[in-house]
Protein backbone atom coordinates (compact mmCIF):
# COMPACT_ATOMS: atom_id res chain seq x y z
CA UNK A 1 0.00 0.00 0.00
CA UNK A 2 2.79 2.44 0.86
CA UNK A 3 4.59 1.87 -2.42
CA UNK A 4 1.39 2.61 -4.35
CA UNK A 5 0.97 5.84 -2.38
CA UNK A 6 4.62 6.78 -2.99
CA UNK A 7 4.20 6.17 -6.72
CA UNK A 8 1.03 8.27 -6.81
CA UNK A 9 2.67 11.15 -4.93
CA UNK A 10 5.75 10.92 -7.16
CA UNK A 11 3.61 10.94 -10.30
CA UNK A 12 1.64 13.94 -9.02
CA UNK A 13 4.89 15.77 -8.25
CA UNK A 14 6.23 15.12 -11.75
CA UNK A 15 2.96 16.32 -13.26
CA UNK A 16 3.01 19.52 -11.21
CA UNK A 17 6.65 20.15 -12.12
CA UNK A 18 5.88 19.64 -15.84
CA UNK A 19 2.88 21.99 -15.65
CA UNK A 20 4.82 24.76 -13.89
CA UNK A 21 7.76 24.46 -16.33
CA UNK A 22 5.38 24.72 -19.30
CA UNK A 23 3.39 27.55 -17.74
CA UNK A 24 6.51 29.63 -17.07
CA UNK A 25 8.15 28.56 -20.37
CA UNK A 26 11.12 27.22 -18.42
CA UNK A 27 11.23 24.24 -20.79
CA UNK A 28 11.76 26.41 -23.90
CA UNK A 29 15.54 25.97 -23.75
CA UNK A 30 15.23 22.19 -23.43
CA UNK A 31 12.93 22.07 -26.47
CA UNK A 32 15.33 24.30 -28.42
CA UNK A 33 18.35 22.12 -27.60
CA UNK A 34 16.43 18.99 -28.62
CA UNK A 35 15.51 20.67 -31.91
CA UNK A 36 19.09 21.73 -32.63
CA UNK A 37 20.47 18.26 -31.85
CA UNK A 38 17.86 16.58 -34.05
CA UNK A 39 17.65 18.92 -37.05
CA UNK A 40 21.05 20.66 -37.00
CA UNK A 41 23.52 18.25 -35.37
CA UNK A 42 26.59 20.23 -36.48
CA UNK A 43 25.34 23.57 -35.18
CA UNK A 44 26.77 24.88 -31.91
CA UNK A 45 24.38 24.84 -28.98
CA UNK A 46 24.17 28.18 -27.16
CA UNK A 47 24.32 28.32 -23.39
CA UNK A 48 21.06 28.92 -21.55
CA UNK A 49 22.16 32.48 -20.88
CA UNK A 50 22.84 33.13 -24.58
CA UNK A 51 19.51 31.54 -25.50
CA UNK A 52 17.57 33.67 -23.00
CA UNK A 53 19.36 36.86 -24.08
CA UNK A 54 18.58 36.22 -27.76
CA UNK A 55 14.98 35.35 -26.91
CA UNK A 56 14.54 38.53 -24.87
CA UNK A 57 16.10 40.63 -27.65
CA UNK A 58 13.71 39.09 -30.21
CA UNK A 59 10.70 39.74 -27.98
CA UNK A 60 11.68 43.35 -27.35
CA UNK A 61 12.31 44.00 -31.04
CA UNK A 62 8.91 42.61 -32.07
CA UNK A 63 6.40 45.49 -32.41
CA UNK A 64 3.52 43.07 -31.78
CA UNK A 65 4.72 42.64 -28.19
CA UNK A 66 3.64 46.16 -27.33
CA UNK A 67 5.08 48.34 -24.61
CA UNK A 68 7.22 46.46 -22.14
CA UNK A 69 7.90 48.31 -18.94
CA UNK A 70 10.00 45.74 -17.14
Amino acid sequence: MRSALKRAVSRAGRSIRWYVRELTDESAYDRYVAHIRKDHPDAPIPSRREFERARTDRQEADPRQGFRCC
